[in-house]
């Protein structure tokens, strides 16, 4: 690659100052930001910050858009924390790393087979569901973190109600420390730090412990080792693929929607929008090199683009700094960042949880309608009470479901009444196929397999009075029919023909036609009833209408061209 195409691909000669500044901020915040998503997820914390390293350089190198940051991400945290493979591994945590390079291959097979679009298909029901439960969960599973009491409970609901119960238990000066992080947080970000008033609370509370001599209020250090190294490669083993696909699966759901939430919302220096799917082929590299670093599996932000681009980002060298940022902290401060204090930890995840909470997204949806009330609600629950890769799927599954049922209620038969020299008319389809006429019927909406029953209960009735009568179905904007509809045109037109009446298919289109013939319809529709459909709009329509009064008038019946 030429070194002026490598400048244009990224960085900016004009912008070098302005990107490492950006890159210097985005890489201190997410040092104590990345601690506390391993912490969330139930592993070494040191896990998280080598991902939020790993994540952020890789992902600069090969996502579609210029300043997606790719990190752990809460989400993402809580779906491992319900993984017990993970979470009770010996260190190397090798299930862990398995998840994570496991995770980053299929988000790269949907990238490379560019399944970027089919995430348009989950309802946003589903997210707000999902988004909310996640935002609470986050809040929940900090508490004892944050007021020093151990609860116990099959779930994070059950352990809430066990610290209620138990509030004379919690450790007064954990809780102060825990208290004094998010009033310090609230305060500096309102001041010129900005962001950076994130980092200057955690450390600043973390250093009141030692100075005022509280006791047994845990550190980083107390929970893992935190070394002056860079992490070394560590092999995934494939025994644990089993076990972890169904989680994978849950993570690069998630992943994928929230980076593909990302590429649409955040346009690219020239303001072209990336491409969704080479965002996947982005996040899918930085996983996979996460999980080979001994990192956790990784995502695109929206928390750390915001932030990167606010903090003045200009190319893809302020998120490729950042990286570097956090491996010299690394390096050069390892054990002073294992002197951070758990409370304060705690404190930063619980600001980050509140500000996930979208009160004014789950009304939104609720003013909808019933069925986004019981899908969002049904996802909600989910999530609070299972495992989260299980409630993930759920909601995909609810997320189909939906689609179904919305797709398949939206078939409308109407019946066109033609005069020469005149439009069609739409008018209401006859209750039963009149005797002797030309019945025009144009469906509107999808003709897949859930919809046949739809179509079929919107068809004029067959009677013993519908004799030598023509039905013409107008088929132009379908492309392709299922069996389930071709069962119901196959039994219509069987139908008909006992009582001596033609069903007759215009704006066939060529595939639509394949698969009649294929499937023996054609034949028994007889190939001079269907009619292909042209540039010319109408043409087969009126090609249509004149073979069928003409095989009326063969059996000397009088014609009528109205459709009711």
């Amino acid at each position: 690659m030429k070194l002026p195409t490598l400048r244009r691909q990224f960085f900016n000669p004009a912008t070098i100052p302005e990107d490492l500044s950006a890159g210097l901020v985005l890489g201190i915040q997410s040092i104590p930001d990345g601690l506390a998503t391993g912490l969330l997820a139930l592993v070494n914390p040191v896990y998280g910050l080598y991902s939020y390293m790993t994540g952020v350089f890789i992902g600069a190198f090969f996502t579609s858009s210029v300043f997606i940051s790719v990190q752990a991400t809460s989400a993402m945290a809580l779906i491992i924390a319900s993984v017990p493979e993970v979470t009770e591994a010996a260190s190397p945590n090798i299930p862990l790393f398995t998840l994570a390079v496991l995770t980053g291959v299929l988000m790269l097979a949907a990238g490379l087979f560019k399944l970027g679009r089919l995430v348009r298909f989950v309802p946003n029901s589903v997210m707000v569901g999902f988004v909310n439960a996640v935002a609470l969960l986050i809040i929940l599973g900090q508490l004892d973190n944050w007021t020093g009491y151990q609860s116990s409970g099959p779930n994070r609901l059950v352990r809430t109600f066990d610290l209620l119960l138990h509030l004379d238990q919690m450790h007064r000066p954990t809780l102060v420390i825990g208290i004094l992080t998010i009033i310090l947080i609230l305060t500096l970000e309102r001041t010129r730090l900005g962001a950076l008033g994130m980092v200057v609370a955690i450390f600043f509370a973390s250093l009141i412990v030692p100075f005022t001599g509280a006791e047994n209020v845990a550190l980083a250090r107390y929970v893992a080792d935190i070394p002056n190294s860079l992490p070394t490669p560590v092999l995934p083993s494939l025994s644990f693929v089993p076990a972890l696909i169904i989680p994978a699966l849950s993570l690069a759901f998630v992943g994928l929607v929230q980076g593909a939430g990302i590429s649409a919302s955040v346009p690219n220096p020239d303001g072209s929008t990336p491409d969704a799917s080479g965002d996947f082929v982005g996040q899918g590299v930085a996983g996979i090199v996460a999980g080979l670093f001994q990192g956790m599996p990784v995502a695109s932000s929206m928390s750390a683009t915001s932030l990167v681009i606010a903090a003045g980002a200009r190319s893809r060298l302020a998120n490729i700094f950042a990286g570097i940022v956090i491996a010299l902290s690394v390096v050069f401060f390892g054990r002073l960042v294992g002197a951070i204090a758990m409370p304060a930890l705690a404190g930063l995840l619980i600001v980050i949880g509140c500000r996930t909470f979208k009160f004014s997204q789950m009304t939104s949806v609720w003013k909808t309608g019933l069925t986004q009330q019981i899908v969002m609600l049904l996802t909600f629950i989910a999530c609070l009470l299972m495992p989260l890769q299980y409630a993930v799927l759920l909601g995909v599954g609810l997320a189909v479901l939906l689609y179904v049922i919305q797709q398949s209620n939206r078939v409308q038969v109407v019946a066109w009444r033609v005069e020469p020299g005149q439009y069609p008319l739409e008018v209401e389809p006859p209750k039963e196929v009149p005797s002797g006429q030309v019945t025009i019927l144009v469906p509107y909406g999808s003709l897949f397999f859930a919809a046949a029953p739809v179509f079929k209960e919107q068809l004029p009735t067959v009677t013993e009075n519908s004799r030598h009568a023509v039905v013409i179905l107008r088929l132009r904007s379908e492309t392709d029919l299922g069996s389930t509809f071709l069962g119901v045109l196959t039994r219509y037109g069987e139908a008909l023909r006992s009582q001596e009446s033609l069903l007759m298919l215009v704006g066939v289109a060529p595939s639509v036609r394949r698969q009649l013939e294929r499937t023996g319809m054609l034949r028994s529709l007889g190939r001079e009833n269907v009619f292909l459909s042209n540039s010319l709009v109408g043409h087969g329509l009126e090609e249509a209408v004149d073979a069928a009064e003409a095989w009326i008038a063969a059996r000397s019946v009088p014609i009528d061209r109205s459709s009711s």
